[in-house]
């Protein structure tokens, strides 16, 4: 009797075992009942409501993942995504930049997707190529495209309709922007023709590939800022500046560019196109926007970001699903309708090409066929803090150009080469 007493509690706590893990694993449906979440990081709440829709989008497919968004200042973004992922943590899908992309790649924070993409024969063409390169790491890409800036030329259409001069257009080179420049600066009144900016993005690193020179080799090994080419795209900035034609880099230090220029008192500025929807806000019909001048040669620099995935996330497949919605032909077209930011999804543009009627928006579309990609390696920080200092330090006079750009060409190869050695 109490052998049988023994055997029945052993069978009912083995089937009790038996049963409490189907419970665990499966329901009804087939389908697990502990429900996943897949947390998203970004930093832009701009944006919500393009992502909100992409995330309905894939629970339409997935309703028993719960999809989670945490939305966090760029300042402090950076630090508490690396801290969480190097944890073993994180968000399973995030925002990456080009400056921060080599170092997480490189450091197996973020997941290489080029197996998943070729199980899945995905399509990488429908995406910008500029961006496609900059999210490729080793010959694989760690990141699917979400939406890109380029570069273009803003002008105020009413300060050349007051003097007489035809608007700015595709034949522009840097003679002309001088020469228009000029005629268009009014001293007395603290007007500029032209602002110089002497930021990289918008500024200098454009200048420098139109002049025939590189900021970074392809194979990134090398800096290009000692280069003659380099030297007169950096020396051109600050003839302007010393012509009066541009404010000084001290002015631009004391009052934003997009201020300057948005309150009338400077006719053209090179910017990003991002900036397009603010600076409608401060000058109306009155904005014009044209394609960069260009100088031996046309370029424009091209940045965006990318969806990336935690290389230690729990659920790679549904994170996968999706990655490839929030970056997906939908996700593009609700971007361009937003007017947030051009889509990287190519062909899903026309509502942001509309979103201002009075502007004619497809010149940042056009600037893709001559764009470089941001210019970026594993520690793209570390030589651009030396970067940024010694143009900065040269725009204001402190030393020369040949010392700065010596400078930091010597220390960027230096950099590089510890970046190749790992």
């Amino acid at each position: 009797m109490r052998k049988l007493l023994v055997f029945l509690l052993a069978t009912l706590l083995i089937g009790s075992i038996f049963l409490a893990g189907c419970s665990n694993k499966e329901g009804a449906s087939g389908k697990t009942s502990d429900k996943v979440t897949l947390n998203v990081a970004l930093w832009d709440e701009n944006v919500s409501e393009v992502v909100d829709k992409s995330i309905d989008l894939f629970k339409e497919k997935h309703p028993e993942v719960e999809v989670k968004v945490t939305y966090t200042p760029f300042a402090d973004y950076w630090t508490k995504l690396k801290t969480s992922l190097a944890g073993g943590s994180g968000p399973d899908i995030f925002w990456m930049n080009g400056p921060n992309f080599h170092q997480y790649a490189s450091s197996g924070l973020i997941k290489d997707i080029q197996p998943l993409i070729d199980a899945d024969s995905l399509d990488t063409s429908v995406y910008t190529p500029a961006l496609v390169d900059l999210y490729t790491y080793e010959g694989r890409l760690y990141g699917l495209p979400y939406f890109l800036d380029s570069i273009g030329l803003f002008y105020n259409k009413k300060m050349f309709d007051d003097a007489g001069i035809p608007y700015p257009d595709d034949t522009w080179d840097w003679a002309k922007v001088e020469e228009v420049g000029a005629k268009l600066t009014d001293k007395e009144k603290g007007i500029y023709g032209y602002i110089a900016s002497s930021a990289n993005q918008a500024g200098y690193y454009n200048l420098i590939h139109q002049a025939g020179g590189f900021i970074i080799s392809e194979d990134k090994t090398k800096s290009g800022f000692a280069s003659a080419e380099a030297q007169s795209a950096l020396k051109w900035t600050k003839d302007l500046m010393d012509k009066g034609i541009s404010p000084s880099a001290q002015a631009q230090i004391e009052t934003k560019v997009n201020q300057i220029f948005g309150s009338g008192k400077a006719a053209m500025l090179p910017n990003i196109s991002v900036n397009v929807p603010v600076l409608h806000e401060m000058l109306g019909d009155d904005l014009g926007v044209a394609v960069l001048p260009k100088g031996k040669e046309q370029a424009s620099i091209v940045h965006g970001l990318s969806w990336g995935m935690n290389a230690k996330t729990k659920h790679e497949e549904l994170a996968w699903e999706l990655q490839k919605v929030l970056a997906g032909e939908d996700a593009g077209k609700w971007m361009a309708e937003s007017g947030f930011s051009i889509p990287a999804y190519k062909g899903t543009e026309g509502a942001w090409l509309e979103s201002i009627p009075s502007l004619d928006l497809k010149v940042f579309i056009d600037s893709l066929e001559f764009g470089v990609p941001y210019p970026v390696s594993k520690n793209t920080a570390e030589w651009q803090d030396v970067e940024v200092k010694e143009i900065q330090d040269a725009l204001l006079g402190k030393k020369t150009f040949e010392d700065a750009t010596k400078k930091i060409a010597t220390e960027m190869d230096e950099i590089l080469a510890k970046e190749s050695e790992k």
